[in-house]
């Protein structure tokens, strides 16, 4: 199978070089490699470039957005840029970041999963995060969903959720929209990812209601936003936040900010979750 990697990099200078040997140590490589340098004020370009000079596997496309680092839209923002640059010749696309380290033989072990079953839209394996010289778990979601920083997107699935939503919540809501037209979702806890920078290591106190306002825009409605919220805020060890998730939800609430789905959609996702939630319950 063919495969293409978009990397948005935004001040990437001291991860990004380990990021592009890890790719370059996968068992099967991928056909083109995009990094999009986004307003970096470093030398992630630089870095970038010296790989250019020894493989052409890599291209570096320069990208201006704000420099306010909020979660979701900046990166989608400069995966769609990378995205523009690439032909349509590929059996599954990966938005990656950069600042990984992956198991060599991450990409052979997806495309068995890929040829494995055709319903499989996409699939991923689990982040690993450095505390007291271990690397464990980064226990942020449950064990059926893939964290945005490693995804793989089949090219079919990819085209029916329409590509990935330039807003925080993007890497929750194309897998509800997966589920939606009937793909599969494939995590493997075989494949450990290294992952260098903790879970929103560089997001400034504007994003802190940002949650709340991607379980509004996902359609969740009050209960299941609230549920959500209290999980979250205490998987992340602040209970504090779900007073921050809250407020986020009911300011998107009142303003009336646009959902990232339809209405048909946003139903299909409450009772998606809702089956998850009971299925929890009376395991």
């Amino acid at each position: 199978m063919n495969y293409y990697i978009v990397i948005p990099a935004h001040n990437e200078e001291a991860f990004i070089g380990l990021t592009l040997r890890s790719i370059l140590s996968q068992t099967v490589l991928p056909k083109k490699v995009v990094v999009v340098n986004d307003h970096s004020t470093d030398d992630t370009a630089l870095v970038v470039a010296s790989f250019i000079k020894e493989n052409a596997l890599f291209s570096l496309v320069n990208a201006t957005s704000e420099a306010v680092h909020l979660p979701g839209s900046k990166v989608i923002h400069a995966f769609h840029k990378g995205l523009e640059t690439l032909d349509g010749q590929y059996d599954f696309i990966v938005k990656l970041d950069a600042d990984l380290i992956l198991p060599n033989n991450y990409f052979e072990t997806l495309i068995s999963h890929f040829q494995s079953d055709a319903t499989v839209g996409m699939a991923g394996g689990f982040a690993y995060i450095e505390k007291n010289g271990k690397w464990i778990l980064e226990n942020l979601t449950d064990k059926d969903h893939i964290r945005g920083a490693f995804k793989a997107y089949r090219k079919a699935c990819f085209l029916d959720i329409g590509n990935l939503k330039p807003a925080m919540g993007w890497d929750t809501v194309d897998e509800l929209l997966c589920h939606f037209y009937g793909w599969k979702v494939k995590t493997d806890a075989t494949l450990k990812v290294k992952h260098l920078k903790p879970t929103g290591a560089n997001y400034n106190k504007t994003a802190r209601f940002k949650q709340g306002e991607a379980f509004y825009t996902l359609g969740y409605g009050l209960f299941i936003t609230a549920i959500a919220s209290a999980k979250l805020a205490v998987m992340k060890k602040q209970p504090l936040l779900f007073v921050d998730y809250m407020r986020g939800f009911w300011k998107a609430k009142w303003s009336q900010k646009p959902l990232l789905v339809t209405a048909v959609q946003a139903q299909f996702i409450r009772n998606y979750r809702w089956r998850k939630m009971k299925a929890r319950l009376f395991r």
